[in-house]
């Protein structure tokens, strides 16, 4: 999440104005008699299907590139008014909207609207019977092209901005100016992206697949995090569908079978479009801070089907750094009958906050359709995802391609940006932002050919090392490197002694993502700070390098691990991958012991042979599946487009006693399983269910311990209310659960709707054995409890306090009488969410 805000911040460093050349332009305020602002209020040109719903402050702002002599303002409850424009350009007009006073046969609706005898309803009940047989889904099959620009820009631009010294050396950004036709601010146009598609769906199969036939990217070529944040930005929608995901979060359309409990619809008007007599229907929230829209659409009156919409967040949504959603989309008829989705443009307002003046950042995504085709059936394989794609022809395009393919020219600003782009990164004062925003994001230092970091993690602290200092870097030629090292070396101040760790990938076979891996790490670390272990040989736990602490953190374990792996991705988002590992595990404190007896006591040898030491080889494989997850590049290493989506995780591990000297042959089995579920207007639920088992006989450095959370931090698949070892098993069961609310409830309490606080709950609970034999070996001197009886703890947290941090109270639910049992915990987080 975080970033999100900072690849925004980036676009903060540039600026211009200009004027526009629109012919019309409106902006201004609806009040009534009483000088109050009449929120939601429609405003029309005259003559015209070009209008704008006011916002909650009755604020407006209205353009065309027509030009009109008059507006008309109406509202619910409301005499209609028109108002005279005797300029082209017109701001900050006081238009004042007096009480209805003719009722002769004409329903007035007020504040809220009525859910009976209102023909609003009547019509959008006559939406949800067509709106699966409308559009594409009409066909069996269909074909078209599709063309997308996403264009990002910094708004609000004024003079003492571009005065300032951040620009210092960069003042050609300045020569040239445009205004927003949704909001009328100036802005400065950023970065642009296209792309084309080739696009397939089989609507009996359930299948649509987009081939990618061009992309051009300004300025920023290659840059894996830009295009996942664009990516992650704009994910596709269907208008129709009840609720439309943005930013992670859930809004109620307006078209929504439930639209009719939070918004209120008014039939305001009808009139020929397109030769098609449609009724125009205006749309409002009932209540305040839900993810809701106000706006109005023209609906045809035979088909039923959606001709044009236009519809923005409103401004009291609990959404943060986004003080305006604008979407508009417009459909065509074809055949008489069928109404489809040409353009679909979407605009946010990114800022700080959301007061009228504040500077921000507008992402706007327009994306285009023609040529449609239908009926033309193609085999199922056809629809098969590939694994990697590769066409690095398709990322260079000349000229020639995009002057065919481009459904509409840019204008003289976007068609600056690729230049202007290219320009100001051979300016020396913005390479050194771009350097501290891609540190801030990556983590890195980049040098050529290689970066320094990750910096967090370079300083750390626990009771056997004290102060710990790190240091490490990686090979990196480019976003798409089919091989990369990484390497760090670390010393502690307490202990004097370095450690390290060193790994590489190579992915032999691009097409199937096959890739070999190997490394080796020497380290102090906390074993059983997750249930679901991997081998990954620069991976850390937070558990020990912590640098504060709610008690002791001092069971920690000397680590030598060696591994080597092969990895193919037999189908899109399934992994299947097996290795070999060599680990000897030691205590690394003298107040914590890994001790078992090698051979048991018997009436020969009381004592048993004790020994200190684990040497275990290990063989494993293990099968990822990750349904709907979206990657970025094809290289050894991709981003993660950051949306939802499941993970089922099984890993079959066999100890090689006698391989290299070790010393336990066991069988162990392991499953994970986390499911997101967005649950419409309720928020979002997350689902995590673990479940393992070990057949054969281990010591305490083998085995599957629930993981305690002794950090003041909130760790996830962790039991915040658990030290470490404090539980051990060698079979065991976790689920967890929680449930993020998203404000629904905070929403509905007057005084508290302003903070646009978010609530949490959730409860954790797990189930563990351990065999008798397990038992018998354990010579730690650490108490083996298993929970047996189901140990459980659970949770509530409040969200979004300042927009960045969260606070989480958990409760332990039983074993309240173990020795050091922590009943109550307090944990937070930070973080930069939507």
């Amino acid at each position: 999440m975080i970033k999100r805000i900072i690849l925004l911040s980036l676009f903060f460093v540039f600026a211009f104005v200009n004027l526009g050349t629109a012919q019309t332009k409106v902006s201004g305020i609806v009040l009534d008699k009483s000088n109050q602002p009449v929120p939601f209020a429609n405003i029309v040109f005259k003559g015209s299907n070009t209008g704008i719903v006011s916002n909650e402050d009755g604020r407006f702002y209205l353009e065309s590139p027509n030009t009109y002599t008059a507006l008309l303002v109406t509202s619910a409850g409301f005499s209609d008014k028109e108002v005279p424009l005797e300029k082209a350009v017109n701001y900050n007009f006081k238009i004042v909207l007096f009480e209805e006073q003719v009722l002769n046969e004409v329903v007035i609706y007020t504040g809220k609207t009525s859910k009976k005898n209102n023909p609003a309803l009547d019509i959008l009940r006559k939406i949800w019977e067509r709106k699966r047989k409308n559009g594409l889904y009409q066909f069996n099959q269909y074909q078209m092209q599709k063309y997308e620009k996403v264009e990002f820009d910094m708004n609000t631009i004024d003079s003492a901005l571009m005065k300032n010294k951040l620009f210092k050396g960069m003042e050609f950004v300045f020569d040239h100016v445009d205004t927003s036709d949704v909001t009328g601010k100036t802005y400065l146009p950023i970065f642009i992206n296209e792309s084309v598609y080739d696009v397939y769906g089989d609507n009996k199969l359930k299948k649509v697949k987009e081939n990618l036939t061009g992309n051009k990217m300004s300025g920023f070529n290659g840059n894996q995090q830009i295009l996942s944040f664009v990516k992650d930005l704009y994910s596709d929608y269907n208008i129709y569908d009840n609720h439309l995901k943005f930013f992670d979060k859930s809004f109620t359309s307006p078209l929504s079978r439930t639209g009719i409990d939070v918004y209120n619809y008014v039939l305001k008007d009808s009139a020929y479009i397109d030769k098609k007599w449609c009724y125009n229907i205006v749309f409002y929230p009932r209540r305040k801070n839900e993810l809701t829209f106000k706006g109005d659409f023209w609906v045809n009156d035979s088909t039923f089907a959606i001709k044009k919409i236009n519809m923005g967040v409103t401004k009291s949504a609990n959404i943060n750094w986004v003080k305006d959603i604008y979407i508009e989309q417009e459909f065509e008829v074809e055949n008489d009958s069928v109404f489809l989705l040409t353009r679909d443009y979407m605009m946010s307002d990114f800022a700080l906050n959301k007061k009228e003046k504040s500077k921000g950042v507008y992402g706007k995504r327009t994306t285009l359709y023609r040529n449609h085709k239908f009926n033309i059936q193609k085999p199922e394989k056809f629809y098969k995802e590939e694994v990697n794609f590769i066409d690095n022809a398709v990322y260079d395009r000349p000229p020639e391609f995009w002057e065919e393919n481009r459904f509409e020219k840019l204008n003289k600003d976007e068609a600056g940006i690729y230049k202007m782009l290219d320009t100001l990164q051979t300016v020396k004062r913005f390479k050194q932002l771009y350097s501290l925003v891609s540190i801030l994001g990556s983590g890195y230092v980049e040098f050529k050919n290689f970066d320094f970091g990750p910096i967090f993690s370079t300083f750390g602290y626990n009771e056997v090392e004290g102060l710990r200092i790190r240091a490490g870097g990686r090979t990196y030629f480019g976003p798409n490197d089919p091989w990369r090292v990484q390497a760090y070396t670390a010393y502690g101040f307490n202990d004097n002694k370095f450690k390290y760790g060193v790994s590489g990938k190579w992915m032999v076979d691009k097409k199937n993502r096959i890739i070999i891996s190997g490394g080796n790490r020497r380290d102090i670390e906390q074993i059983g700070a997750s249930l679901t272990t991997t081998n990954d040989i620069l991976g850390r736990s937070f558990a020990s390098s912590a640098l504060f602490t709610t008690s002791s953190n001092g069971k920690l374990t000397n680590i030598n691990l060696s591994n080597v792996s092969f990895e193919i991705e037999a189908k899109k988002n399934f992994i299947i991958q097996t290795g070999f590992s060599y680990r000897t595990l030691e205590s690394a404190s003298p107040t914590f012991s890994l001790d078992y007896y090698s051979t048991l006591p018997s009436p020969e040898n009381p004592a048993g042979v004790i020994q200190s030491k684990v040497r275990q080889s290990e063989a494993n494989i293990q099968f990822e599946y990750m349904p709907n997850r979206k990657t970025i590049g094809y290289g050894v290493e991709r981003d993660l487009v950051d949306s939802p989506f499941s993970h089922f995780f099984v890993n079959f591990s066999y100890g090689l006693k006698g391989v290299f000297e070790s010393d336990f042959a066991y069988e162990k089995i392991q499953i994970y399983y986390k499911q997101p579920i967005i649950i419409g207007p309720l928020g979002r639920t997350d689902i995590i269910v673990e479940t393992g088992k070990t057949f054969g006989t281990i010591p305490l450095g083998l085995m599957s311990v629930v993981p305690g959370n002794q950090t003041y931090w909130t760790i996830e698949n962790t039991f915040s209310n658990l030290n470490f070892y404090e539980f051990v098993t060698d079979q065991y069961t976790t689920l967890q659960w929680q449930h993020n609310f998203q404000g629904r409830l905070f929403a509905r309490v007057p005084f508290m709707r302003k903070l646009n606080w978010r609530e949490f709950v959730g409860i954790k609970a797990v189930h563990g054995t351990i065999s008798d034999a397990n038992r018998a070996i354990n010579a730690s001197g650490q108490p083996y409890n298993a929970p047996e009886n189901v140990y459980w703890e659970y949770n509530a947290g409040i969200g979004n306090i300042f927009k960045v941090f969260r606070i989480d109270f958990s409760w332990r639910g039983n074993y309240l009488n173990m020795p050091d049992a922590n009943k109550f915990a307090v944990k937070g987080s930070f973080g930069f969410y939507f």
